[in-house]
């Protein structure tokens, strides 16, 4: 059987079971697969990223692809001529038509319509991030790099950049003290290097040149804005340790506040399922990326941690300061990474609004940030930003440091 009449009986297949209708010949539109999207960015220039479209379990559903991670988007729904995906994670959707190419043509936009849209074209003919110019690479860019971005403004951050190359292919990943750029990919074609990401939030493209003493000039480019960054290879490169001791209120009172939960019930430390326990409290927002990988994370060391008698909250700040729509959210958010352990919301996502909500804390630098309360219900330690997984060592080391915190919380 030829295999494009396959795809369209599996995808017809999958419509069938959906509550949507499809105006479209199910045999014009063989959607499975994989997918060359494209956004145009700053200065119009293009920003590419793959994702699969795959039928499993009757349903739907889109992942992006970003190197070695493969990370879910949404569930495809069918209505008239449109396949629209919704991604939850970020109050995101996709809202696609397919053309007479067999391109889908469409949106990125908030889930309401309120907003900017973004256009997006994608492709099955091509679906390779970067085409390779012929050029064999100039250098091998592999290792660790001091690296300083500068806004138009002049204003510099500092990070370190983790490059790994193998031929031409590449994967980069930045890490500030709020967190790392997340897994990204890309191609080094002679000495010009391109690499992008996008998995639902801020897609991102990062460019540049490599110089002929292994520096490296590049730029990282999203929809509306650019940054420029120097990069000097350095195999001790890392940040300023993100840990310090943080004071008390004035007078020394236990570390508290009391939120609502999910269900609108007010939740505080001072509730018999936090006394005399130790507490890991972490502040985030559900739109935040790095904290999505703190919460796959938390999730699965609270299921086997638990049971030695601590417990974890985390306080999530919105882009929207309104209770219904924090409250969508966090079930979203629960439901996406299984997460066992209260959810509360904090207010509106801005650090000002973190300091007003949460006196004790005597500054607050990034979403995510992890404060270590003890049994006595002081705070005792504060760590900014979360390393994920597409660092490699540095969380691993977030891991194990983590863990000795917890294990002397518990003596």
């Amino acid at each position: 059987m030829n295999k494009s009449i396959v795809l369209s009986i599996v995808v017809l297949v999958g419509i069938l079971f959906s509550d949507q209708s499809f105006a479209l010949a199910p045999n014009t539109i063989p959607i499975l697969g994989k997918w060359r999207g494209t956004f145009i960015g700053f200065n119009n220039t293009e920003i590419p990223f793959i994702f699969e479209i795959k039928f499993s379990n009757k349903q739907t559903s889109l992942y992006f692809i970003n190197g070695t991670e493969t990370y879910y988007g949404g569930k495809l729904a069918f209505k008239g001529d449109s396949i629209l995906v919704s991604l939850n994670q970020f109050d995101k959707e996709f809202a696609f038509s397919l053309n007479k190419n067999g391109q889908l043509v469409g949106y990125w936009r908030k889930q309401n319509g309120a907003g900017d849209s973004f256009a997006i074209l994608a492709s099955k003919e091509n679906n390779t991030r970067f085409t390779s110019s012929g050029l064999p690479p100039f250098k091998n860019v592999s290792g660790k790099y001091d690296v300083v971005f500068s806004n138009d403004l002049g204003k510099q951050t500092k990070a370190v950049g983790l490059f790994e190359q193998s031929n031409e292919k590449i994967s980069l990943t930045f890490l500030r003290a709020s967190g790392d750029s997340r897994f990204s990919e890309g191609i080094l074609n002679g000495n010009q290097f391109y690499s992008s990401l996008f998995i639902g939030y801020s897609p991102l493209l990062f460019k540049g040149i490599v110089n002929e003493d292994g520096s490296i000039l590049g730029e990282q480019i999203g929809l509306k804005s650019i940054l420029k960054f120097v990069a000097i290879k350095n195999a001790q490169a890392k940040l300023l340790p993100s840990n310090n001791e943080v004071s008390l209120t004035k007078n020394n009172q236990p570390f508290n506040f009391s939120f609502r939960n999910m269900q609108g019930k007010m939740v505080s430390l001072n509730d018999i399922r936090y006394k005399n326990k130790p507490v890991i409290v972490t502040i985030g927002g559900t739109w935040c990326p790095n904290c999505a990988d703190e919460a796959m994370f938390l999730a699965n060391w609270y299921k086997k941690n638990h049971q030695r008698g601590i417990e974890i909250i985390t306080i999530q700040f919105e882009i929207i300061n309104d209770f219904t729509y924090a409250q969508k959210q966090m079930k979203r958010f629960q439901q996406r990474f299984s997460i066992p352990y209260e959810q509360v919301f904090g207010g509106l996502a801005s650090n000002d609004k973190v300091m007003e909500s949460l006196p004790s804390l005597t500054e607050f630098k990034a979403f995510p940030t992890t404060l270590f309360i003890n049994k006595k219900q002081q705070l005792v330690k504060i760590h900014s930003g979360f390393a994920g997984p597409a660092t490699g060592k540095f969380y691993t080391n977030l891991i194990k440091d983590f863990n000795n915190t917890v294990n002397s919380l518990l003596q």
